[in-house]
């Protein structure tokens, strides 16, 4: 079976995207995992199929690099809203399914997108770090030193704690700077640090917010580029009006035989 993809990367966060809106292409966890795979497949983060969805623009399929399905991808879902305005789904704005609920999506100037994500109805704040979901659960662990942290092994470890199990947890490294967060991130099924996580940006946004309330705008750094997160608290540990920003690039097209 051969099939036509295209490849974009949301801050060096890299993704296999495939319309699959005839439902035509059904993949094995084993044949996703080969097309993730960087030396003897594509090589991507994660694999996402476009797909027909009643009242919406289109379904957001998400894929990890171990072939497994997954909670919801922040990056992936600006590179897919690029994605789809590529196959004509979408001029500018769009209204999307995925995992954890229904998106919307608009396509900015110079390659950017903001992604609306789910609100966070829970923060666990604990002495150095804290627990919270954004569409996919996160271990944000503050640091001094975010450059010199053992990000693969330390994460692994964390990630694979007996408490997470069996699914685990994604792990952010996070440094506060005055005028920005930098956040480095081990993340399940790709089981390395990534270049980017866009719900784990999100995740170090809000948990970086404390106790207080109020409208907030958080710019982030990572080792693939630079991201924003805004959102409103009416209580300390809730927020809603989530907003992703950040590019979403395309790399090339390309055809596979699987």
């Amino acid at each position: 079976m051969q099939i036509a993809f295209s490849k974009y990367h949301g801050t060096g966060n890299d993704f296999i995207l495939i319309d699959n809106r005839t439902h035509s292409i059904q993949l094995t966890k084993t044949q996703i995992a080969h097309l993730c795979h960087r030396r003897f497949g594509i090589g991507a983060d994660g694999l996402m199929l476009l797909e027909k969805a009643d009242n919406y623009n289109f379904r957001m399929v998400y894929y990890n690099a171990d072939g497994g399905e997954s909670t919801m991808c922040g990056n992936g879902g600006r590179c897919i809203t690029a994605f789809a305005e590529k196959l004509g789904v979408i001029v500018a704005n769009a209204s999307f399914v995925a995992i954890d609920g229904p998106h919307m999506a608009r396509i900015e100037k110079n390659n950017s997108i903001s992604l609306h994500m789910i609100d966070v109805n829970g923060v666990d704040h604990y002495s150095g770090y804290a627990i919270l979901n954004t569409g996919s659960p996160h271990y944000v662990l503050w640091t001094d030193d975010v450059l010199n942290e053992p990000v693969f092994a330390k994460g692994r470890e964390i990630r694979n704690r007996p408490d997470f199990h069996p699914n685990g947890i994604n792990v952010n490294f996070v440094q506060r700077f005055p005028d920005h967060l930098y956040v480095r991130t081990y993340e399940r099924g790709v089981e390395d640090e990534t270049y980017s996580c866009g719900t784990g940006v999100v995740a170090s946004a809000i948990a970086d917010s404390g106790n207080e309330v109020g409208d907030f705008v958080t710019r982030i750094k990572t080792p693939g580029g630079k991201l924003e997160v805004s959102f409103t608290k009416d209580s300390p540990d809730t927020a809603k009006n989530v907003v992703l920003n950040g590019t979403a690039t395309f790399v090339f097209d390309g055809t596979i035989e699987v």
